[in-house]
């Protein structure tokens, strides 16, 4: 990370200060969102930036800036980094005040956004990972993309210390969603998720697999399923921005079971593989 977008000017990455008094340090009072970036274009951009108005609009507050205009901001971003390849962060707080829960509305918000290496997942795309099964402890608005992430934070800790990649949590004994991920399994060639809303925030990688489930003929079905019928799956996968599809060999926790990466998992990899090549254009004019 050599240089970061501050307040509407690129900068290196040292000359930018964050106040003690920003509602972000103070409260977790902001958002972000992550976007893949695949040589030189950004993936799905205006879905995030419509998710980001979405997060703001549902906290009360206002961006500083239109869709167009970080656009451009964000190119300008990965072209002064001379970066084709990772994930941008694009993070927004309330702005600073003295401290006191009440907010006045008439903070001025503070954006940020700097780039961040990808990660080599190859090998498990291929050979899938292990999931935790774990008690989803968080608030009641997982559909915001709120910097409150403590209890994401915190399965996820719990997952790595039982040897696996992520945290699947349960509430009131059904399945949301992983603790930076969307939860798909197959069973009879269908594919089960939870509906997108309030207890789950609804990826955009999400969103891309059930638009190719659909083209592709490959029924989805979008409601609340038991954490025991995890046992019982045909496969099960993640999505994410930064993992995309990623098959899951076994879960651990509250639920024991290992499952092979089947065909429906990889048929759904190779369509969003193709997908990237499609869906990537080029706006940063």
């Amino acid at each position: 990370m050599a240089y970061i977008l501050w307040q509407g000017q690129i900068m290196k990455e040292a000359t930018a200060q964050a106040s003690l008094f920003d509602r972000g340090y103070q409260f977790g009072d902001g958002i972000y969102e992550m976007v893949r970036l695949y040589d030189g274009q950004f993936f799905a951009l205006q879905k995030h930036l419509e998710r980001l108005n979405k997060s703001a609009e549902k906290l009360d507050m206002t961006l500083p800036y239109t869709s167009a205009e970080l656009t451009h901001l964000l190119y300008q971003l990965i072209q002064k980094d001379h970066a084709d390849n990772g994930n941008v962060y694009v993070q927004v707080t309330r702005g600073t005040s003295t401290r006191d829960h009440l907010y006045s509305r008439t903070e001025t918000p503070i954006l940020s956004a700097y780039l961040l290496p990808q990660k080599d997942h190859r090998q498990a795309h291929t050979s899938g990972i292990a999931a935790y099964v774990t008690e989803d402890i968080r608030w009641l608005r997982c559909d915001i993309k709120s910097l409150n992430l403590l209890g994401n934070v915190m399965a996820k800790r719990q997952a790595a210390d039982h040897q696996c990649t992520e945290a699947i949590f349960h509430r009131d004994g059904m399945i949301t969603e992983g603790a930076s991920t969307n939860i798909f399994l197959v069973n009879n060639g269908t594919l089960y998720t939870h509906p997108a809303n309030n207890f789950i925030l609804d990826g955009i990688t999400r969103q891309e697999v059930i638009d190719i489930a659909e083209e592709r003929h490959i029924n989805v079905v979008q409601e609340p399923f038991p954490k025991e019928v995890l046992a019982h799956a045909d496969e099960a996968f993640l999505t994410g921005t930064t993992i995309e599809i990623m098959p899951i060999h076994s879960f651990t926790g509250d639920v024991q079971v290992t499952l092979p990466i089947g065909p429906i998992t990889k048929r759904i990899q190779e369509a969003f593989t193709a997908r990237i090549g499609i869906t990537t254009t080029n706006t940063s004019s």
